[in-house]
């Protein structure tokens, strides 16, 4: 016991934690942290497949209804496996003229792993139908999604092709 004045203070042993103790806890969350990582690794890999594939619908469907608004044609071409652009043809010839506005985008900007694949360039008309359908395959290694586009001019993703 030890006194200040005519207060007694006294020290107590056991209040806190051993080192085994802690080097336990710190094996426990080690352990739960080795299993965890692959889960979440592949969870976020599909997370960008998904996000991918949203991307691409959405980049064609602002296309089919900005051909409706500038009542032109608008296509969207697939240039390799990372990249993809979008082409306002104002004169409605279905090729790539001086003049005529070009919007290019590299999906692996925002998803590094993903890639991408055609069955053909889908064209949209000025009345929202589409000229060409076809599907745009949106792959990494967890898998592949498909944005499809009918002739009606709808635009969807799917699991299959």
């Amino acid at each position: 016991m030890i006194t200040f004045g005519k207060r007694a203070m006294r020290i107590q042993r056991g209040n806190g934690f051993t080192l085994v103790e802690l080097m336990i806890v710190i094996a426990v969350m080690g352990i739960m942290t080795a299993i965890a990582i692959p889960s979440y690794q592949t969870f976020m890999a599909q997370r960008r497949l998904n996000g991918a594939a949203r991307e691409v619908m959405s980049d064609l469907m602002a296309a089919r209804m900005k051909s409706i608004t500038k009542n032109n044609r608008f296509r969207l071409i697939v240039v390799d496996t990372a990249q993809y652009q979008i082409l306002d043809d104002a004169n409605n010839n279905n090729a790539v003229d001086a003049g005529e506005a070009i919007q290019a985008k590299n999906i692996q900007t925002n998803y590094y792993d993903v890639t991408l694949s055609k069955t053909a360039n889908p064209i949209f008309n000025p009345r929202g139908t589409a000229t060409l359908g076809g599907t745009i395959t949106v792959t990494n290694p967890r898998g592949s999604k498909y944005v499809i586009v009918s002739l009606n001019g709808r635009v969807r993703i799917s699991d299959t092709p």
